[in-house]
């Protein structure tokens, strides 16, 4: 790999831009939607209490996890989940 093309806090052409759903443990019709390079950590941020939007409701688990090559597409699907026909999609497909 040609690490002279990488650029600092942007993703190597190999990695993914992932959008999540959460869903709290203690209360499944609690969710949330987001997006990341690194899921691992990601959650791990979630569940230790560092995102202010979810500290109060963990636990958190991966419901449903979309890979895209593209930033720009997953931005666009982050943003229709959570647009009122996007949360119903999810409701009814997720």
């Amino acid at each position: 790999m040609n690490f002279a093309r990488l650029r600092l806090g942007r993703p190597a052409l190999n990695e993914f831009y992932y959008v999540y759903i959460l869903v709290t443990v203690n209360k499944p019709a609690r969710h949330y939607v987001g997006r990341t390079t690194n899921l691992e950590n990601r959650l791990k941020q979630h569940n230790y209490g560092q995102v202010p939007h979810t500290s109060k409701y963990r636990p958190w688990r991966m419901e449903t996890v979309v890979s895209f090559r593209s930033e720009a597409k997953a931005v666009a699907f982050e943003r229709y989940l959570k647009s009122g026909s996007g949360r119903e999609f999810a409701r009814r497909h997720f």
